[in-house]
């Protein structure tokens, strides 16, 4: 095994686990092994409290930081073990962390990710990359979507135009025209996974709900989709990006006091929400669009996605079907931006995140 394997971590906006892989980086990319690990009860409950405004004490987040760095060491450590891969053969550990505040806009744009690289590299004693977005939002970006130039290697053909939507707590899409001369482009659509999680949490003690079946067993509230709809973000022009600092329960529910739902009806009104929300960035910012491959979470959700497919004219597929597996994408995606980093070689695109030019993304931490 050589010094060309990577390891990318990332807990996303979903907040539902840490997502490995273990990638081989020569001339092409080969994807070794991906896994999810789930996390600590306690560290998840309170990662998704720093998510919202208000309940970020700085405490709370200097343990979180602490404690999700020394998870994502142990885990790296474990996958490792599992494969037979000596920690010595990896040329280095591509981190994201976790999420914690995004704002993209205002006097002084900032962009938080939590999961201290110190501990990993002291656990794992393999070179670790972090705080890959920081560099793009310096630069003018928005620091996000930073998987679409991956997306790029993996998935574009010249025979057809192919959004690649990645379903996790938010929506981001990443389009692949047809036209060799065309940039890639990308953009988060709004909420992807988030609210239907935290209303069926809310509701049912459950973390999700399982293939949409909830939401199928309710009606569609038109006046409070039309109300949804209505926020500002959805028609804001890319490039853009949001978080759950946006769409949350604070959010929503005042939304929904004109209304009134039923809870099984908010749920399924949210799901059409999502899928209207995805539909409608791609009419107005995508022209052309042959075929929609899906990864994230939210393509087990069948219901979602049969909503998607009615209000699309577009083939909906997932990842899986051509060889990648939809969980794991996200994570082999910082492991091929830690091999870009370690290169010296850019990891953003200016064309998606509106970066005033190719910057070398994260730090380096070594053993």
């Amino acid at each position: 095994m050589s010094k060309k394997v990577f390891v990318g971590a990332i807990s996303g906006t979903s907040v539902d686990g840490i997502d490995l892989a273990i990638v081989e980086i020569t001339d092409s990319i080969n994807i070794l092994a991906t896994v999810t690990v789930p996390l600590p009860i306690e560290l998840r409950a309170t990662l998704l409290a720093l998510g919202q405004p208000g309940q970020d004490n700085i405490d709370n987040l200097g343990c979180a930081d602490t404690d999700l760095g020394q998870a994502v060491g142990h885990a790296v450590n474990a996958l490792l073990a599992d494969r037979g891969i000596k920690n010595d053969q990896v040329a280095a550990i591509g981190c994201h962390g976790q999420t914690v505040r995004h704002r993209p806009e205002g006097g002084s744009p900032f962009t938080l990710q939590i999961g201290d690289p110190n501990r990993i590299v002291e656990i794992t004693r393999i070179t670790t990359i972090a705080d890959f977005r920081r560099r793009d939002m310096a630069a003018g970006g928005e620091a996000a979507p930073l998987v679409p130039p991956f997306h790029n290697a993996l998935f574009r053909n010249f025979s057809e135009t192919r959004v690649v939507l990645n379903i996790g707590g938010i929506a981001n899409v990443t389009v692949l025209p047809q036209d060799q001369a065309e940039n890639i482009r990308g953009f988060d659509t709004g909420p992807g996974s988030a609210l239907l999680d935290a209303w069926v949490h809310k509701h049912k003690q459950i973390p999700f709900d399982a293939q949409g079946s909830w939401a199928a067993s309710g009606k569609i509230h038109r006046g409070l989709l039309t109300d949804l709809l209505k926020d500002p973000y959805l028609s804001k022009e890319p490039p853009k990006s949001t978080g759950r600092e946006h769409y949350n329960l604070a959010w929503l529910e005042p939304n929904l006091l004109p209304h009134n739902p039923t809870p099984v009806d908010t749920q399924a009104t949210l799901v059409e929400f999502t899928a209207q929300t995805i539909a409608v960035a791609l009419r107005n910012w995508v022209s052309d669009c042959q075929r929609i491959l899906v990864c994230g979470g939210g393509r087990h959700n069948s219901y979602l996605l049969t909503r998607l497919g009615n209000l699309t004219a577009q083939l909906v597929e997932t990842t899986d079907e051509h060889g990648v597996d939809g969980d794991g994408l996200e994570a082999a995606a910082f492991a091929w931006l830690a091999h870009q980093t370690l290169n010296g070689l850019p990891g953003n695109d200016p064309s998606v995140t509106g970066a005033q030019g190719f910057r070398i993304l994260g730090g380096i931490y070594q053993p």
